[in-house]
């Protein structure tokens, strides 16, 4: 099971105004702190470790935060409207189009999703299956 992400960033502000509006309309949580923000899913008793807990912050090594090549965190949305949604408020927040909403022929029908890129560059997948 997938305890925790942490993403890096160089710009905390700019990344998480990005997170938040991607995240917070998917029903995370936000708690901040010295410069890192933590999202986690309601009810997680374990906020810092999850399941499914997103930390933005600094590099722990001190070095700048790069683009995770092949590292992709997909979030599920509650329906077509709120990838649309959310793929939007990410592009108003910082983030860039990496691919519009829509089905994909490689996947199943029934798989609607979108794809940002966060203030640094990493890839990220808002979806919904039905």
């Amino acid at each position: 099971m997938l305890s925790y992400l942490f993403i890096g960033a160089n710009d905390i502000a700019a990344s998480a105004r990005f997170y938040d509006a991607i995240l917070l309309p998917l029903g995370y949580e936000k708690e901040s702190a010295e410069d890192q923000h933590s999202y986690s899913l309601p009810g997680t008793e374990d906020k810092s470790n999850g399941p499914g807990t997103v930390h933005v912050a600094k590099p722990f090594d001190g070095q700048r935060a790069t683009v995770g090549n092949g590292m992709m965190p997909a979030f599920r949305a509650d329906s077509r409207a709120q990838v649309d949604q959310v793929h939007a408020a990410g592009v108003a927040n910082g983030g860039a189009d990496e691919g519009s909403p829509g089905t994909r022929a490689a996947y199943t029908a029934g798989f609607y999703v979108a794809y940002l890129r966060d203030p640094i560059g990493n890839k990220v997948a808002i979806f919904f299956n039905s």
